[in-house]
């Protein structure tokens, strides 16, 4: 779309963020964590870090693949992984990784990421998680 890129026709770093935003999102649903499931409880996965690679530009007109997965895991933090390709060409245009915590509303607190059921049960965690979104810049 043209709101996202700049006066050049180059994506621009937020539409990429808001890309992957919409790919954690499906990601956070495989691993239990579904937005009806999060209301309920109040228990949110926040964002803590984000840390971004730009290694080619995406163009005005590109039909991007986001791809994302579960990449590590503590008692209260996790990572999530993400990449962003050109299927046209196989182009590798961003990778990410993001810091996420568990935190129970409205109080703000950190919750313990569970590894039994009503959690992220190991069998999900032993594998690898990806989650796809296609769609034109």
């Amino acid at each position: 779309m043209f709101y996202d890129t700049d006066v050049g026709g180059v994506v621009h770093n937020l539409a990429y963020l808001r890309m992957i935003e919409r790919c954690r999102t499906r990601l956070a649903g495989q691993l239990g964590f579904d937005l009806r499931s999060m209301a309920q409880t109040q228990i949110y996965p926040v964002v803590v870090r984000t840390e971004i690679d730009y290694r080619r530009p995406g163009r005005l007109g590109d039909l991007l693949e986001t791809r994302g997965w579960l990449d590590d895991w503590g008692r209260v933090r996790f990572w999530c992984a993400f990449e962003m390709r050109r299927p046209e060409d196989g182009a590798l245009l961003i990778t990410c990784r993001q810091q996420l915590a568990l935190v129970q509303m409205p109080e703000g607190k950190p919750h313990r990421l569970e590894r039994s059921p009503g959690g992220i049960a190991p069998a999900i965690l032993d594998r690898i998680l990806a989650s796809e979104h296609l769609g034109p810049v």
